[in-house]
C-alpha cells in the first residue's frame, strides 16, 4: 500500500472515531445539560415571583416564554416572563416577575448575557442594576433614568438606572421588558394563555 494510500486511510479513521467519540459524548451530555437549564429556570422563576410554591408554563414561542406562579392553594399569583433580545455583545436571555394584571414588576434575573466584562456585565448585578427594577410600575413604557442615580429612592415608579459606560447593554435589557410585556399583553388579550399548561416543578 502506498504511504499517501496509509495516511488517507489513517487519517478517515482518526476522523471517524473522533467523530463517534464527540457524538457519544455531545448525547450523554444532552439530557444532563436539559436538565441543569431547566433547574436553572425554576429557579429563576421562584426569584422573580416572591411567595410562590409551583409553577406552569403557559405559553412559549421563540424568545419568549410565559410562566405562571401559583400558591400553595393552586392560584396563579403572577408571572415570569423569559424573554431574549439582542444586547451590545450578543443574545441577553432573562426572567422578568410581574403580578397577573402586568403592572408591576416584582424582580428582573439575568439567565445569559455576554456583554463587555465590567461595564455591560454589571446588568447580572443586583447592586449595580437588578436592584433598581425591584417593584417597578410596568403598567406603562418603562423608561431608563440618565445619568445613574445611587438608590432607587430617587427613580420614578416607572424609570430604571443606567449603568454609567453601559448605556447600551442598560437600554438593551429595556427594551427586552418593554417589546416582552407588550407581547404578553396581546397573548393574554387574544387567548393564548388558555392552552395546556404544562408543570415546570
Amino acid at each position: 500500500m502506498k504511504l499517501s494510500t496509509q495516511m488517507v486511510v489513517v487519517l478517515t479513521s482518526v476522523g471517524l472515531l473522533s467523530g463517534s467519540f464527540l457524538a457519544t459524548v455531545g448525547h450523554l451530555t444532552k439530557e444532563r445539560i436539559a436538565l441543569n437549564k431547566q433547574r436553572e429556570t425554576e429557579k429563576a422563576i421562584i426569584q422573580v415571583v416572591p411567595g410562590i410554591v409551583s409553577s406552569q408554563k403557559l405559553y412559549e414561542e421563540r424568545d419568549l416564554s410565559v410562566y405562571g406562579g401559583k400558591d400553595a392553594e393552586g392560584n396563579i399569583v403572577g408571572f415570569a416572563i423569559q424573554a431574549s433580545g439582542i444586547g451590545f455583545q450578543d443574545k441577553i436571555t432573562l426572567m422578568l416577575g410581574t403580578n397577573t394584571s402586568l403592572k408591576k414588576i416584582n424582580r428582573l434575573a439575568i439567565l445569559d448575557q455576554k456583554e463587555t466584562p465590567g461595564l455591560g456585565a454589571k446588568i447580572a448585578n443586583s447592586e449595580f442594576f437588578l436592584l433598581y427594577w425591584e417593584n417597578r410600575d410596568s403598567s406603562g413604557t418603562i423608561t431608563l433614568h440618565k445619568p445613574a442615580v445611587s438608590s432607587p429612592e430617587e427613580l420614578l415608579p416607572t424609570e430604571v438606572n443606567t449603568i454609567t459606560g453601559a448605556t447600551i447593554s442598560s437600554e438593551a435589557v429595556l427594551n427586552i421588558v418593554n417589546t416582552s410585556l407588550e407581547q404578553v399583553r396581546k397573548i393574554i388579550k387574544e387567548g393564548k394563555l388558555t392552552g395546556e399548561a404544562q408543570d415546570v416543578n
